[in-house]
């Protein structure tokens, strides 16, 4: 919900300064984009749905991260912002792989479900504890769709994307026009 959020105040953002929707279409010059949709939906299923609850699930859930950060290092000089992105996405991929394919989060900020494959308890036997999920924002309420525990990789990812969407409302830059001419 965090990424969906960015997304609105980052062209929001852009409009407000003077930025156009027309910049959207710069979406177009990305590679694959269909793979993103497909990652994003498989991500989805492994944590909303009851196969959560399936032991293995948290092979494909990193398989998804590492999907995302290919993904992105192939588009990376297509659109700015990409590798703020890249950058979060790593961190996550990074903690999840040094735990099984699991995320650690602290207990403290949001307890870990049980059923949940793809989420482990944060404790002294996790690794990478710093890059797991343990950052909550204090001013949302449980029953807020944003309440939760977030890493440090799922900020910098957010970070991007916000980047990213405001970016896309700029104008494209074009390249310098040249005169044809050999000057000496």
């Amino acid at each position: 919900m965090i990424n969906v959020i960015a997304i609105f105040l980052g062209i929001a953002g852009g409009l407000a300064t003077g930025g156009s929707l027309q910049g959207l279409q710069q979406v177009q010059r990305l590679r694959w984009i269909w793979v993103v949709l497909v990652a994003v939906a498989v991500r989805l299923v492994t944590v909303l749905t009851p196969l959560r609850s399936i032991e293995g699930v948290q092979y494909v859930y990193a398989a998804v991260f590492v999907i995302l950060v290919a993904w992105i290092v192939l588009n990376i000089t297509r659109l700015s912002g990409l590798w703020i992105i890249a950058v979060g996405a790593a961190l996550n991929l990074v903690v999840i792989l040094a735990n099984g394919g699991r995320m650690p989060v602290a207990s403290s900020v949001a307890p870990v479900r049980p059923g949940i494959a793809v989420y482990t308890a944060m404790s002294s036997s996790t690794n990478l504890n710093w890059l797991g999920d343990w950052i909550g924002l204090p001013v949302i309420s449980p029953s807020s769709p944003l309440w939760g525990a977030y890493s440090p990789g799922d900020l910098v990812l957010g970070a991007g994307i916000l980047v990213t969407a405001f970016m896309l409302t700029r104008p494209q830059e074009r390249p310098a026009e040249t005169t044809g001419r050999i000057v000496s």
